[in-house]
């Protein structure tokens, strides 16, 4: 056993494929979802539309901080598969339920689903490569992961434009579950062992000789608001996710009712998570080399300026929604891995696992944020308003992390 990516690429390579998996779930929903809601249910209410949203968000939160306590008390190998299990009956419930109802709880189920799958692949790549590559390593997961939500979305956009919003989009998800944990269960290793071997080698240090066990509600609290770099890190996870959850929902209505078309819509929804995903690459790397702290500020910096080309272009809203989503993605590229691999810095191996789950709570409670935000500023204001406020608490929370954030050596 052995950490770094050289040594363990075969293992690492296999969960990014998985995490591609898991992403392309999500993305199943990007582009259809809201207007099912619209078109085949008859809803005229945004915050009712955005309720499966919200449904995704908080449920996915709270399985997240679950589930990096089960992985520090269980396999993470044994997670991973209950994240797919979960997830089998989403893509029929997404593409035969009878009433809105059973989307919600298809939403309640995929949040489970992702809460489980996702962090695991975080962690076990987390776990896999040691200190030196965090940075390359969350770029490359969430690369995938991203990767594969855009590319669902575009891809289930021109299947809705070609045979309609259901079911024939969410034949797709079904490939995914069943594809995801046919490899989870017969090619992925636990890496608890991998974490084991880290927390050993720092045992030998001062940072590591001090480190008695922690119990949950001691690292939500270093996590959430004691430990400086750990909060600014959670509050910009908080309100990058709400940036994402709010597009999630308003950009198919708000393009839609400038007249947009279906196959415009699945463009505009797909190029932010796609630069998103495949700018990690890049971005993950970086930030083993620049530090976490300036692509988590400049990040924030330029996500705002994609909500103003967005909420400002109107009157060209197809050139404004692409060129708005590309910022949108380059923003969230720098920030992604660099988030995921601040907490790693900061949190000691023998509690990362649960103060990633920690902060991955903070992070996917804001879909819910978001779409309740978007629906409550839609409902009085309109929705480009609600792409304005996303855009003024983007750039505010920069400015915390600018002002509160403090680099760790790796």
């Amino acid at each position: 056993m052995q950490l770094g990516l050289k040594e363990n690429w075969r293992q690492f390579s296999l969960l990014v494929l998985v995490n591609t998996f898991v992403g392309g779930m999500v993305g199943l929903e990007r582009t259809v979802v809201p207007l099912i809601g619209t078109e085949e249910f008859g809803i005229d209410s945004e915050l009712v539309i955005f309720s499966f949203i919200i449904a995704f968000g908080v449920v996915k939160a709270f399985t997240n901080l679950v589930s990096g306590v089960l992985a520090d008390r269980f396999t993470r190998k044994k997670v991973l598969i209950l994240g797919w299990i979960v997830g089998i009956p989403v893509s029929f419930l997404l593409g035969w339920g009878p009433s809105w109802n059973w989307i919600i709880l298809a939403n309640i189920l995929l949040g489970i689903s992702q809460g489980l799958a996702w962090s695991m692949t975080v962690n076990m790549k987390i776990d896999l490569v040691g200190p030196s590559n965090r940075g390359m390593a969350m770029g490359l997961n969430e690369a995938a992961g991203y990767g594969a939500v855009g590319l669902t979305a575009l891809l289930t956009g021109y299947l809705a434009s070609s045979y309609g919003l259901r079911p024939e989009p969410f034949y797709i998800g079904i490939f995914y579950t069943m594809a995801g944990l046919l490899i989870s269960l017969l090619l992925i290793r636990d890496t608890r062992g991998h974490a084991q071997m880290e927390a050993a080698q720092l045992r030998k240090t001062s940072v590591g000789e001090s480190q008695p066990k922690r119990t949950l509600s001691w690292v939500i609290a270093q996590t959430t608001w004691k430990n400086k770099t750990l909060f600014s890190v959670s509050q910009a996870g908080l309100i990058n996710n709400l940036n994402d959850g709010m597009s999630w929902g308003v950009f198919p209505l708000l393009f839609a009712s400038v007249g947009v078309g279906m196959e415009g819509i699945g463009w505009i929804k797909a190029v932010y998570p796609v630069v998103w995903g495949l700018g990690q690459i890049i971005t993950g790397p970086l930030a083993d080399r620049v530090g976490r702290k300036p692509l988590i500020i400049w990040g924030m910096f330029v996500q705002a300026i994609g909500h103003a080309v967005i909420g400002f272009g109107t009157s060209s809203p197809l050139i404004a929604g692409i060129t708005g989503s590309v910022l949108l993605g380059i923003g969230t590229a720098m920030v992604y891995p660099a988030l995921l691999a601040a907490v790693s810095d900061a949190a000691h191996p023998s509690w990362r696992a649960s103060s990633v789950g920690v902060y991955r709570f903070w992070r996917d409670l804001g879909y819910a944020v978001g779409a309740l935000m978007a629906g409550i500023v839609a409902s009085f204001l309109g929705l480009t308003w609600a792409v304005h406020v996303a855009g003024l608490l983007t750039f505010g929370s920069g400015l915390i992390v600018w002002w509160k954030m403090e680099e760790h050596a790796n």
